[in-house]
């Protein structure tokens, strides 16, 4: 029987506390991508029910990781193949991955091509059934499920005590929730960012479907030769975009005041 005890105890100690704080830094960064998917979801909606489904969203994706890491055996199960085809294993996690990588992909590909169709004006709002409070929610815990797998994993490799990783959880979650309104207006403000954002997406769509791809081929090769994709390159082409739009950001508010002046 799990000793919620032992793991207070735990939590409460030096190292506890250090690796609170250092595991809930690393589910901030990596939630990077969802708070970005979230902030462009949620503007389908209305103005005055944008915050309430980012909140809604952020805690419902907060209790989904709870619960998915008190069933950390059942998340490492899926690791095994539940069928073959020929040398190829099919397991839940290869599933998820690309179903999840597929789903991302198609919405944002939507999204992208929206964007650039609609040539910047803006359009009204339309209850057509895909807009609705509950479809955007439906997005968020779909997408915060398939995004878990790496919080998860994470938090399991940084702690094996399942109270310190929660407490990380709902500290990051709880930050996002408080910050997410401030990236969705600057996300939206922006029309470079946020072409930045939904081609980071697309990117992080294609990384999913690749590693459930390869999740499949690795039951082809022994254990010590599987192969890994590492999604740090994807984070720092990121940073480097975000790093010269704020630079052409700069340029056109000084020649917007340049010609004011004029």
């Amino acid at each position: 029987m799990h000793s919620w005890s032992a793991d207070l105890n735990a939590l409460l100690s030096f190292n506890g506390l250090v690796g609170l704080i250092t595991l809930s830094v690393l589910e901030i960064i990596l939630g990077i991508d969802n708070i970005i998917f979230i902030s462009i979801a949620v503007n389908k909606l209305p103005i005055k029910s944008q915050s309430s489904a980012r909140t809604i969203g952020l805690s419902l994706a907060l209790i989904v990781r709870s619960i998915l890491l008190l069933f950390v055996g059942w998340i490492a199960g899926l690791k095994d193949a539940l069928f073959m085809i020929g040398p190829y294993g099919i397991s839940g996690k290869s599933i998820i991955l690309i179903g999840g990588g597929v789903f991302l992909l198609i919405k944002t590909w939507q999204e992208i091509q929206e964007k650039i169709h609609s040539e910047g004006e803006e359009t009204e709002i339309k209850d057509n059934g895909k807009n609705t409070f509950s479809a955007i929610i439906l997005q968020i815990i779909v997408i915060d499920f398939i995004f878990s797998f790496d919080s998860i994993l994470a938090a399991v490799g940084v702690s094996g005590n399942v109270l310190v990783m929660i407490s990380a959880v709902v500290v990051s979650m709880v930050l996002m929730i408080l910050f997410s309104g401030y990236v969705a207006d600057f996300i939206n403000k922006n029309p470079g960012i946020k072409m930045i954002a939904l081609a980071f997406l697309l990117v992080i769509g294609g990384i999913l479907l690749a590693e459930g791809l390869l999740d499949c081929y690795n039951f082809s090769l022994p254990e010590e030769a599987h192969l890994e994709l590492n999604k740090n390159y994807a984070y720092l082409a990121l940073a480097f975009a975000l790093f010269i739009e704020l630079f052409n950001m700069k340029e056109r508010r000084v020649k917007r005041e340049r010609d004011l002046d004029i």
